[in-house]
């Protein structure tokens, strides 16, 4: 397995729950501490640490370190690797749709042509 392959299925394990995904969304819209994190959620600290390094891990969050505190802050960069291993598969299957409707179309064009009939040949009178 590479790496990438690697960082990949933890992105994709990290995104899985959707605490995760809620904390990330909130990082969203800018850096905060794990206090200002946990708030929304009915569950203790220890839980959304470890939450965090979870997504730590993924590589979609930064941490710092500010005196007593560690503020998270996102890391697009993760979610960018995800998005374009996505894309490709998107355009694949754009791509196979496109071909189906072409086949589809053309269908429908040569069902809907008039069927020519044949013309009786004149019989030749002896």
């Amino acid at each position: 397995m590479k790496q990438t392959d690697s960082q990949l299925d933890s992105t994709f394990a990290a995104l899985a729950d959707p605490t995760r995904r809620a904390i990330l969304a909130r990082l969203a819209l800018g850096e905060t501490s794990v206090t200002d994190l946990a708030k929304p959620f009915e569950m203790s600290m220890p839980a959304i640490s470890k939450h965090l390094k979870v997504l730590e891990r993924a590589g979609l969050i930064d941490r710092g370190r500010e005196a007593q505190m560690r503020p998270a802050r996102l890391n697009p960069a993760a979610l960018k690797t995800a998005a374009a291993w996505i894309d490709e598969y998107r355009k694949h299957w754009e791509e196979s749709f496109d071909r189906l409707d072409a086949y589809l179309q053309k269908l429908k064009a040569a069902e809907a042509k008039p069927k020519l009939r044949r013309k009786a040949s004149p019989k030749k009178e002896k």
